[in-house]
């Protein structure tokens, strides 16, 4: 049997004998930073010829060359959870801007599995990282710093004095929004569930919460243990057992507003007669929950995008100092608030019953 010989593949060579350019014009033409140095139209006859050769930049070997491997680590802490893929996907878009490819991680929402991560991340010769992940006393950021490992957070921040560049949202002039929209409608009896204390987000929207509502109970506060659905809904059964009077309830994500929609319904409570719940983040898909949610939402695809433009400047110019960004949010009124049952003559069971 005669044994058939691959096709040999096309080089940046024949791409420059087709055109009539030395091969560095194609080199430059075929990376997005620097095919600004080539003129549009040879750039345009340079991309159009790889296509018809089959020609692809062998990235290993330009790695060696320019000791970059053009990839970034991303870390997030729940691939499950519906906000993360429109933050990808403007991380994504920034990164195929600049030439890079994103290598995502799952932590699965275990902190101490990030380590390990990071390592396999590192070995893979990363030129950074942005991180979903980070709490506010985070080894693996510090680790990051200490080794000079280019690093962006995405979400989250850090507490201590050491500078990191964030792209966060304003996490409690988002509660602020959400309190002032209950407060308008007559609530004043208000909970909260908050969102884990050891995470920058947690802590910042349970300090809104207390900043926007001045009478704020104590009694009323309930840390649930993770941002899930299941923890939201074991916070709102010790906060109904605990038979404090209220009528609202800010939830510190979409999740645990969810939990919190079940332990009502299972303790024979409406929503929003009975009690108006908000989320926070509009993850996709919460238009279609029962009520809709009313709930703050933030700039998903621009987070990740300005995190990945942060990321790739620093690359650029070593010497780019740290950035701290917070995007503004809005609030989106839908189903699950409305006047309390007092101010609708005093229809429908009160949670302190």
């Amino acid at each position: 049997m005669t044994k058939q010989l691959r096709p040999r593949k096309a080089t940046i060579l024949d791409v420059a004998k087709a055109v009539g350019v030395h091969a560095s014009t194609v080199s430059r033409a075929l990376n997005p930073q620097t095919q600004h140095m080539v003129a549009e139209a040879v750039a345009e006859r340079i991309a159009a010829a790889s296509r018809r050769l089959g020609y692809t930049a062998d990235v290993f070997a330009s790695g060696l060359r320019t000791r970059r491997s053009n990839t970034i680590g991303v870390l997030i802490p729940d691939i499950m959870n519906p906000v993360f893929p429109p933050i990808l996907r403007g991380i994504e878009d920034a990164l195929a801007t600049a030439g890079c490819t994103a290598i995502i991680a799952n932590a699965e929402g275990e902190p101490q599995r990030h380590g390990t991560i990071l390592d396999r991340l590192l070995g893979r010769r990363v030129d950074g990282l942005i991180l979903a992940t980070a709490q506010r006393r985070d080894a693996v950021v510090d680790r990051c710093l200490a080794e000079g490992v280019p690093v962006v957070l995405i979400n989250r921040m850090v507490a201590g004095k050491r500078p990191v560049s964030a792209v966060v949202n304003d996490d409690e002039g988002g509660i602020k929004l959400a309190v002032d929209h209950l407060v308008a409608l007559g609530h004043r009896l208000i909970a909260h569930i908050a969102g884990p204390q050891a995470l920058s987000t947690g802590h910042a929207r349970r300090n809104g919460f207390l900043a926007a509502l001045k009478t704020a109970d104590p009694a009323l506060i309930v840390e649930a243990s993770a941002y899930s659905e299941t923890a939201g809904d074991a916070a709102m059964t010790r906060l109904l057992a605990d038979k404090v009077p209220f009528t609202a309830v800010v939830a510190a994500n979409d999740l645990l507003a969810l939990g919190c929609y079940d332990a009502l319904m299972r303790a024979g409570l409406n929503c929003p007669r009975d009690v108006s719940v908000t989320g926070f983040n509009d993850m996709p898909f919460v238009d279609r929950f029962s009520p809709p949610l009313t709930t703050v939402r933030i700039q998903h695809y621009e987070m990740g995008r300005r995190a990945g433009d942060v990321l790739m400047e620093y690359l650029r110019r070593r010497d780019t100092a740290p950035v701290t960004i917070r995007l503004e949010p809005s609030l989106v009124v839908r189903g699950s608030t409305a006047l309390p049952a007092h101010a609708t003559a005093g229809k429908g069971k009160s949670p302190s019953r």
